[in-house]
């Protein structure tokens, strides 16, 4: 870490809330490729805008076009991954903004650590298992990922030829192969009003 950076103070996050109305959290999907992770964000998203709730989603694969381009799929750049994303949607959360994160983020203490980071700055962390089991998320595979992972052409594939390590007690499990899109995002929008997050 440099040595010659002052660390800026500006507004409190309780100072900024008063000023938005509004909490800010991180709503964090994690789960396997083609589990929904996306479609769902991308409806509850939609959701809270139409509520007047500043709500802005972070994807998987959206982020690699930019933020994350310099990284691959080996443990150590999908650790990285998950380390930036956890730090950029904390700055949104600390905004009194509702971020909404979708990736895979297999690994448990990626998660974890991004829930700490959370947690040491005072902001809620909401993980959210989306839950399909294997063979339907293979029978989706709107990408072709699975099929080419399955030939070899893709390594290291979460589910195939890499761990998914499931979350232990989530803020929510949602099993995608019994609930449409639009109940999931139901779902979540509740638990944030169970919350006190949003009204």
């Amino acid at each position: 870490m440099a040595t010659n950076i002052t660390w800026h103070y500006n507004l409190t996050y309780e100072e900024r809330k008063a000023f938005r109305k509004q909490d800010g959290c991180t709503v964090w999907l994690t789960g396997l490729s083609a589990s929904g992770k996306s479609t769902i964000a991308c409806a509850l998203e939609q959701l809270l805008l139409e509520k007047g709730i500043a709500a802005y989603r972070l994807d998987g694969d959206n982020i690699r076009f930019g933020l994350n381009k310099d990284l691959g799929f080996s443990e150590k750049d999908r650790n990285e991954n998950i380390r930036r994303i956890a730090e950029v949607s904390r700055l949104f959360a600390d905004s009194c903004c509702i971020s909404l994160t979708s990736f895979i983020s297999p690994y448990r203490d990626d998660r974890d650590k991004a829930r700490e980071l959370h947690k040491e700055s005072g902001l809620k962390f909401i993980e959210v298992f989306v839950d399909v089991p294997l063979e339907v998320a293979e029978q989706r595979d709107p990408k072709g990922l699975y099929k080419k992972a399955r030939q070899g052409v893709i390594k290291d594939f979460t589910g195939v030829s890499a761990p998914y390590e499931e979350p232990e007690s989530p803020e929510l499990h949602l099993r995608t192969d019994k609930l449409s899109v639009e109940q999931c995002a139901e779902q979540i929008f509740e638990y944030l009003k169970k919350e006190g997050l949003i009204n």
